[in-house]
């Protein structure tokens, strides 16, 4: 019988992490059968592993504890993957041997699946004296480059699509050029990036004083340290990047400070970790644990958290053990201090049950005393399994007990690690649990809002059509189920109407008691001004917060598909079906745009260095109410070789090209193939295979004829590619399935239809 409550679960099951052999034939036949394969391989260390495994299995079922999308993929499947979601590599040389080293250990870190993180501080800038070759360096910039380049090509190697964290220290002569980098929409495509700040800048912010820019001991330059804040503020505003890390602030607090200096985080930033250091996911379904929902008795249930947690965290110290690893000095690392990241989903869903609307300071002061509820939990839980199997091997319990967390535990917490050890250095993280959330019943992800309480999503069948079928928050559909028709109380609020700064108070409270990081995404409406948007990240450092993570939609990136209120929906729900006034469907086209006896377009000339004849292409265009968009395309060579490939690519590509909408993607696709023999230096840019040269031409056209604004920037103007009722695009694609309905959640784009993101597994 399926345990699942909406089909949108059962298909990312099916989909992500059911265990199938490699031809497609399953072998979970129900999810019941993934939550014992999971429980039976971590319980495989233990001394009487049946018993364990059963209550394993007890605390997956129902989804009441949701281990990362690796462990829940991978774990008891005997395949060589990891199940750590990522990890922060090595200490970059800043030498040329030694920076190509550390390439190499990234790619193998991603071909097995895991996402990294790196600080490129550690290279010289660009223009420093390289000593011995009378060269100028070509600074971190240039190498983050290739980083880019070889992240694309493990992408295309079918491996899931690459993430990558990138940080530079506020005080390195080329912070400005990073800062400055997204603006460049084709660069540095597979990086999130984030600007390492460190105490006394803010000060210097605050007082307006001058800021060195350095690098070992030598000042390049001096900057107004607010000026240099305006210039990440002012990118961020427009490009959504670069974020901010507050290091000094996560080294202060590291309980671990005695032995480690950390310099960079995990892809998503809920992890800051030391070199090799791995960071190991799971969390916690609050919506799961809410007794009497909805009611005046209403409240979440400690006991059960209690024992939920303290499993919870014998499953994931037991994953240390259990799990491969890409590099061994990643495996030392995780086995010399056993570092665990126990979060939370479903908490704006909890909130909303118990009858607190979220960002209220109600709200605020519940979600600080269920996070301490967790956070104490999960140390005694591992204090006692410090007492069956030893502390974690660079435990200090002096130094231990005068860093991080333990500064604010209670006298019963810390006499029970003086006395007995703990078992893991760390214990809570939030992460990205957008797919996870799915899988669990649309529960909201991790602490963010919810998005949205109701909205159609399209669903590909396999004779090629799509079916309608609405998806709706756990919290929404237990209303209903409970409630009948009565309408929604005032307190439910969703991430559309929430204020900036209420996100920020939400995060703040949330991360008093986490003790690693939290990943969350501030969500601005587009039109917030620029003073006001600098508000958010001082309120966020001001307050506490450990870093910041904003979202305004803008050219660049683009704008997530917007959902609106129904004039007779209860506050914050959204209509599940077309609005015609207010948007939030899209206008898709059913049938192929008819072929005039005449078309307007261009012919281009490729000449492939490895190629003895140039490859030809035409691309022609159809005019919609005065609009031109590509409608066709024709490739032609005398070379024979190509002649199969070219007829396919033709034809395939045109008949997209007729459906309509946004085909920007194609460009992409093609950009991103690698050809394994290697590519070629065209126009000074390197292209990476003859696919990619072509993609390249039809971007130009696209750009030069107006439908796209420019390189990889997506639909510029498009008459049969808008929100109904509202003069705008309707932004990017899912690069997974397709649809238009991504939205930033947890500083990653998260699709709503099929739950693709780069983030989460």
């Amino acid at each position: 019988m399926s345990r699942f409550a909406a089909p949108i679960a059962e298909q990312i099951w099916d989909m992500k992490y059911r265990f199938k052999d490699a031809d497609g034939t399953p072998r979970d036949m129900t999810v019941e059968d993934s939550w014992r394969r999971i429980a039976r391989d971590l319980a495989q260390v233990e001394k009487a592993p049946e018993a364990w495994e059963q209550t394993f299995f007890e605390a997956l079922e129902d989804f009441k504890f949701l281990p990362a999308g690796r462990i829940t993929a991978g774990a008891g499947t005997a395949r060589r993957v990891t199940l750590f979601n990522c990890f922060v590599m090595g200490t970059v040389p800043d030498s040329m041997g030694g920076i190509f080293d550390m390439l190499k250990e990234a790619a193998l870190t991603m071909q097995q699946g895991g996402g990294i993180g790196y600080d490129f501080s550690t290279i010289r800038p660009r223009g420093a004296d390289v000593l011995g070759v009378s060269a100028d360096a070509s600074g971190p910039l240039s190498f983050m480059d290739v980083w880019d380049a070889m992240c694309r090509t493990i992408m295309s190697a079918g491996s899931r699509r690459g993430a990558m964290m990138a940080t530079m220290r506020c005080d390195h002569p080329d912070v400005e050029d990073f800062i400055a980098a997204k603006s460049d929409p084709a660069r540095l495509r597979m990086f999130n990036m984030s600007v390492l700040i460190t105490d006394p800048f803010m000060d210097a912010v605050k007082s307006d004083s001058a800021w060195d820019l350095q690098f070992g001991g030598k000042v390049y330059r001096t900057v107004q340290a607010r000026d240099l804040w305006n210039r990440i503020m002012k990118a961020t505003y427009e490009f959504a990047e670069p974020g901010v890390i507050f290091i000094d602030r996560i080294n202060a607090a590291n309980n671990l400070s005695y032995c480690e200096t950390i310099a960079a985080t995990n892809p998503c930033g809920e992890q800051p970790l030391p070199p090799y250091g791995a960071c190991l996911l799971g969390s916690i379904n609050m919506a799961r644990l809410v007794a009497d929902p909805f009611d005046a008795a209403a409240h979440l249930d400690v006991d059960a958290l209690n024992h939920l947690v303290a499993t919870a965290v014998r499953m994931m110290d037991n994953v240390v053990d259990v799990s491969k690893f890409p590099l061994e000095a990643q495996q030392a690392e995780a086995k010399a201090k056993r570092r665990i990241g126990l979060g939370v989903t479903g908490l704006a869903d909890a909130l909303l049950m118990v009858g607190l609307k979220y960002g209220s300071d109600e709200a605020a002061a519940q979600t600080e005393s269920w996070l301490k509820a967790i956070a104490r939990a999960a140390y005694l839980a591992s204090v006692e399994l410090a007492k069956e199997k030893g502390a974690f091997p660079l435990f200090d319990a002096d130094a231990y007990l005068a860093s991080g967390t333990m500064q604010q535990m209670d006298e019963e917490v810390r006499a029970a690690i003086a006395d007995n050890g703990i078992r893991n250095a760390l214990l809570t993280s939030i992460a990205p649990t957008g797919t996870i959330s799915l899988y669990a019943g649309n529960v909201s992800s991790g602490i963010e809002p919810v998005f949205a309480y109701a909205y159609t999503r399209k669903v590909l069948q396999k004779d090629g059509s799509r079916t309608e079928e609405e998806v709706v928050d756990y919290a929404v559909q237990l209303w209903r189920d409970l409630k009948g028709d009565a309408p929604l109380p005032d307190y439910f609020v969703n991430a559309q109407t929430l204020a900036p700064l209420d996100h920020v108070k939400m995060q703040a409270a949330a991360q008093k008691w986490v003790d690693s990081s939290i990943s969350k995404t501030i969500n601005c409406p587009e039109d917030i001004s620029f003073d006001s948007f600098k508000d958010v990240y001082m309120a966020a450092w001001d307050q506490g917060c450990k870093g910041c993570t904003t979202y305004r939609p803008n050219d660049v990136t683009g704008s997530v598909l917007s959902v609106s209120e129904a004039t007779d929906s209860a506050p914050g729900e959204t209509a599940a079906q077309p609005l015609v006034q207010e948007g939030g469907e899209v206008v898709y086209m059913s049938d192929p745009l008819d072929r005039p006896q005449e078309l307007e377009g261009s012919t281009y000339k490729i000449k492939w260095p490895d190629s003895e004849h140039a490859l030809y292409i035409t691309v022609n265009d159809v005019v919609i109410s005065g609009h031109r968009r590509p409608f066709e395309v024709f490739i032609n060579s005398k070379n024979m070789e190509h002649f199969a490939w070219t007829v396919a690519l033709t034809r395939m590509i045109s008949a997209v090209f007729r459906r309509g909408g946004d085909v920007s993607f194609v460009v992409e696709e093609l950009k991103a193939v690698f050809d394994p023999r290697g590519g070629a230096w065209m126009g000074g840019k390197y292209i990476p295979s003859m696919l990619a040269a072509i993609g390249g031409v039809i971007e130009q056209h696209m750009i030069a004829t107006g439908f796209i604004a420019g390189e990889g920037m997506g639909l510029k103007s498009d008459p049969q590619a808008k929100v109904v009722g509202i003069d705008a695009p309707r932004g990017k694609a899912c690069s997974s399935c397709g649809q238009f309905d991504l939205r930033m959640i947890e500083g990653c784009m998260t699709c709503g239809s099929c739950g693709y993101s780069k983030c989460s597994g």
